[in-house]
């Protein structure tokens, strides 16, 4: 069993909050966006010290959950920016950041965590923006990546649309399988 499982099965586990509202607190320039305006997960490449500092601040207050700036980190969103040839980069760095923070506050007694985030993209399979098969390539490709940089879960995050949740699970799924490393899921449905 994953050290996140026996520690949920253990006690309350509490996770950061926002990271956007974080984000616009600290006011980054259209330049620490490389001109792509309110693309936050650029910053893990521009600005980490903003991302740090936001990851520090919910340990500091007690979180044992942090989450990875990757919120539109697959390729149909960030292809929006004109970045889509560095998914693996952005989610790669957003996690070993995250990983790098939790681990500076973690202790034996009590392990900080970190959840590779994963949004609901601008697409929906249900109304025919994408098909099924590239958005689970999409969320297969950012999974990866999350894994790769050390996240003890993936977070199916604010999803609405139940073809869009398989579409994650199954990239998700396929990423693990490729990488021979299996993390929990979590999926977080709104209305």
């Amino acid at each position: 069993m994953s050290t996140f499982l026996q520690t949920v099965k253990e006690r309350v586990v509490v996770y950061d909050g926002a990271m956007g509202t974080n984000i616009q607190v600290r006011q980054p320039s259209l330049d620490d966006y490389w001109g792509k305006e309110n693309c936050s997960e650029v910053l893990v490449l521009s600005r980490p010290d903003i991302i740090r500092d936001i990851h520090a601040d919910f340990l500091r207050v007690g979180c044992d959950v942090v989450e990875t700036n990757t919120f539109g980190g697959t390729r149909t969103v960030l292809a929006e920016f004109e970045l889509a040839d560095r998914v693996r980069e952005i989610n790669l760095a957003a996690a070993k950041l995250a990983r790098e923070v939790a681990q500076q506050f973690s202790t034996k007694d009590r392990p900080r965590f970190v959840a590779g985030s994963m949004g609901p993209t601008t697409k929906l399979p249900s109304l025919g923006h994408i098909t099924f098969d590239a958005m689970v390539a999409a969320y297969e490709e950012q999974a990866a990546a999350l894994i790769e940089g050390g996240v003890d879960l993936l977070l199916i995050e604010t999803q609405f649309d139940l073809l869009s949740i398989k579409a994650a699970i199954n990239g998700a799924r396929r990423a693990m399988v490729a990488l021979n490393r299996f993390v929990p899921l979590q999926t977080q449905v709104t209305i």
